[in-house]
């Protein structure tokens, strides 16, 4: 399969600018999950940072299918991709790029009630609407 087209420098802009991107996975019954996601887009590829045994994770763990979204009316970006659970060690170029982003946040410390963190590779299958309503 090709890879898809790379979004225009305006996509691309609106993407480095964003602070949260909407996150679709799909629970076990095929229902949408619907969550706001810290993100870092890099390189043809997301990077979400989530807790180990958050419903996200064990959606993308159980079934890779992921949906991402910035709304806009006029201008939204939604791409279709395919989820991977990635465990520490973590890249450190996607750790300084999640703390250069969120305030110095280290996505390397164990955090909250879930567990530690895992990331989200989401590699893009397919653009929709990437940048004007259709």
């Amino acid at each position: 399969m090709r890879a898809p087209p790379t979004p225009d420098a305006a996509v691309l802009d609106r993407l480095d600018r964003e602070r949260v991107v909407w996150c679709c996975t799909l629970r076990p019954d095929g229902s949408p999950h619907l969550t706001p996601v810290w993100y870092r887009y890099r390189d043809d590829e997301w990077w979400i940072a989530t807790a180990a045994r958050s419903v996200k994770a064990r959606n993308v763990a159980r079934d890779p299918r992921v949906s991402l979204a910035l709304p806009d009316g006029l201008a939204p970006v939604v791409a279709e991709g395919a989820a991977e659970v990635v465990h520490p060690p973590f890249p450190p170029e996607v750790v300084a790029a999640l703390a250069e982003r969120y305030d110095g946040w280290d996505v390397t410390v164990p955090d909250g009630p879930d567990g530690p963190y895992v990331l989200l590779r989401v590699v893009v299958t397919r653009w929709l609407m990437a940048g004007s309503a259709q």
